[in-house]
């Protein structure tokens, strides 16, 4: 306790002697301290907003369009359309445990919807009430999906984007009010909650309508899947659902199981794991480049020590000579280290976190698709564990090879000392 109490008293009187130079480097050690936070933080609402741009097409699932076979199989030739039925969608939930979910599409892209005087020519999809958790389809509050017994009874009614509900009902609640499809009437019975959405095809899902499948034979026609969507039971199981769904239909429309172009997958699971390592890239070079700023504060804290480790050879050989153990001169010199890092951290934090709030309010506040697209400047627990982790070696390293030399000064030498 006495020694602690003294190493304090020598760090109190070195504060006095250099109280410039301190504030100076403690700044400088702000300065880096609010770089590296601004920065991570930056990068950390890039991810965030990219992945809640990727999850707005659906989480984990894979896009099948038909193709041609391009192998001869079974004494069939290459060159067979591949043409898939509603029908299906129940063989292959049937015949591959790997799957979790799915659902046909039909597309329609240019059908007339009509609400009193205004008509549009808008897509019409038709799809399974699965589709609504595969395509994070969900309804805004008051409204609600498609479900099996819409499907099951082919009922008109119709789920809006919500850009298309803007276009024809204007600021009007649509939900219960009828729309004409087509020439015929449809009930509203819910509105897409907005949602960001990155990837798509055919468009975005905010300005298209969406109707039972069962409808949507029946009205137009069609026996024939423009697309069918699944959702494997897990991420690990994606390469075996995909095998074992190319046998099952091939089986059934007699192709190749290994012919590649029968049918085409969009396997957004890959897109995902892809667009990850991208963020942890551009994370890590937006650390490093904070990190270095941080570094370059540590590195004045060193030059402070070593040239107050000069300057003070004299006093520190006189406390040797008076009988200082080695702990008291490197405890405080460590100590001055660890405390001018220590306020400095504390200001950049403080300063980074208000800026960082700031920014993030401008941004909610701006409606520029360019800043909705950077997203949030976000703050997480990983970026605060870092940076406090930086500051804490850095005072250590500054301190320690400067208390390392005064430790190593002989009390004759440092009074010779000029």
């Amino acid at each position: 306790m006495k020694a602690l109490s003294l190493i304090v008293r020598l760090f109190r009187g070195a504060a006095k002697i250099q109280r410039k130079r301190m504030i100076l480097t403690a700044t400088a050690i702000a300065w880096g301290t609010v770089a590296i936070i601004l920065l991570l933080s930056f990068g950390e609402g890039l991810k965030r907003s990219l992945e809640t741009g990727r999850r707005g097409l659906g989480e984990s699932i894979v896009i099948i369009w038909m193709g041609e076979t391009e192998k001869a199989f079974a004494g069939l030739p290459a060159g067979r359309p591949i043409r898939l039925v509603p029908d299906d969608v129940e063989l292959v939930l049937e015949g591959v445990p790997e799957l979790a979910s799915a659902s046909g599409e039909m597309h329609n892209w240019n059908v007339q919807l009509v609400n009193g005087r205004t008509a549009l020519n808008k897509r019409v999809v038709g799809v399974h009430p699965a589709y609504r958790d595969l395509r994070t389809s969900y309804a805004q509050a008051g409204g609600r999906y498609i479900d099996e017994l819409d499907q099951r009874l082919k009922r008109r009614v119709v789920f809006l984007g919500n850009e298309l509900a803007k276009d024809l009902f204007g600021k009007d609640d649509p939900v219960g009010k009828t729309l004409l499809v087509a020439d015929t009437p449809f009930t509203v019975i819910g509105v897409l909650q907005k949602k960001k959405q990155m990837s798509m095809y055919g468009g975005p899902d905010s300005d298209r309508a969406t109707i039972p499948l069962s409808t949507f034979e029946a009205m137009f026609g069609r026996r024939y899947l423009s697309n069918l969507v699944y959702q494997p039971t897990s991420v690990a199981m994606a390469p075996v659902a995909k095998r074992h769904l190319m046998e099952v239909l091939g089986a059934k429309y007699r192709f190749d199981p290994a012919d590649t172009r029968a049918l085409y997958f969009w396997d957004t699971i890959e897109d995902a794991k892809m667009m990850n390592a991208i963020m942890i890239g551009i994370e890590m070079f937006l650390g490093m480049i904070g990190a270095l700023t941080l570094i370059i504060g540590g590195v004045g804290v060193a030059n402070i020590m070593f040239a107050a480790v000069t300057h003070r050879t004299r006093e520190i050989g006189v406390q040797m000579a008076l009988g200082a153990r080695r702990v008291y001169i490197t405890g405080s010199i460590v100590l001055e280290s660890v405390a001018l890092t220590f306020a400095g951290g504390v200001a950049g934090i403080g300063i980074g976190v208000a800026v960082v709030q700031a920014l993030a309010a401008v941004q909610a506040r701006a409606k520029s698709e360019a800043m909705e697209f950077l997203g949030a400047p976000t703050i997480s627990i990983p970026i605060a564990v870092t940076t406090v982790t930086l500051l804490g070696l850095i005072g250590l390293a500054a301190g320690y090879f400067p208390a390392r030399r005064a430790a190593s000064v002989q009390p004759a030498d440092a009074l010779r000392f000029e």
